[in-house]
């Protein structure tokens, strides 16, 4: 059996910047763990998997090691296989997911995300994460759901120099670390990182998800609706982010890398 896959660069319009993910279109469920391990031989971040359904398509999303729950550069990856490849006569798309119903429009040279927000609480950071973090910690937060800390550190500089221990990290932490800063530049209003070594991740280049609570926690600070971000991993990549009362708005651009085909003898 021969199946389409797609490796797309998120939130960028240059190869080899932004976030791969593999995308691979299927015309019926699949078992899971066949997914798992398509997902572990490619080796990256996340691969998506969706099919038809009345209504849209159903997404699933599988880093190497596990299934997660939302994604957002896969997403925006998947979106941009649809309206590129299979059904470019669409301009919105509804995927069905672990999520719920997550859309993705066309905008002009973009495309927009629209996910719901995830809210966040205030801790005191567990001290063997800080440890294994290193940097000047100056607030942290669990956020609600899927949980992830979200750690705020001084300045731009702080975020980009920051370098885990990673072995360390994924012993301390069961969930991913975001790391975020405002900006130094007036044209970036946030920065970010995110750490995710216990899911397989050591760091992701750039993660839409992540900004579902990021954009609330940098608006309500900020005073601002729409913001610019910036991931600043090795790759880097951007984002325009809006709220629009329970939902995220998340823009961004995405480049076909390569297309080919699975071999799969089953």
């Amino acid at each position: 059996m021969n199946i389409d896959i797609y490796q797309v660069d998120a939130f960028t319009d240059t190869i080899f910047k932004g976030n791969p993910a593999a995308v691979i279109p299927l015309d019926a469920p699949i078992e899971e763990v066949l997914m798992q391990s398509i997902a572990a031989e490619n080796n990256l971040a996340e691969t998506a998997f969706f099919y038809p359904i009345d209504g849209g398509y159903h997404l699933r999303w599988f880093t190497p090691t596990a299934e997660v729950p939302l994604c957002g550069h896969a997403t925006l990856a998947s979106a941009f296989v649809v309206f590129k490849f299979l059904k470019p006569e669409l301009n919105s798309i509804r995927f069905n997911s672990a999520s719920g119903w997550l859309v993705v429009n066309k905008r002009a040279s973009d495309l927009e995300l629209d996910f719901p927000l995830i809210s966040y609480d205030s801790i005191d950071l567990p001290e063997s994460v800080h440890r294994a973090l290193g940097g000047n910690v100056i607030e942290a937060y669990r956020t609600e759901g899927d949980p992830n800390y979200l750690v705020v550190l001084e300045s731009e500089t702080a975020v980009q120099s920051i370098d885990p221990d990673i072995r360390a990290l994924k012993d301390a932490a069961e969930v991913g670390v975001i790391v975020t800063a405002r900006s130094d530049i007036s044209s970036v209003d946030f920065v970010s990182r995110y750490f995710a070594p216990a899911m397989g991740i050591d760091e992701d280049p750039v993660t839409g998800s992540i900004h579902c609570v990021l954009t609330p926690y940098w608006s309500e600070r900020l005073n601002k609706k729409t913001l610019q971000a910036k991931q600043l991993s090795e790759r880097q990549g951007e984002l325009e982010c809006g709220l629009r009362e329970s939902r995220v708005l998340i823009r961004g651009k995405a480049t076909l890398f390569m297309k080919g085909a699975l071999h799969l003898d089953i």
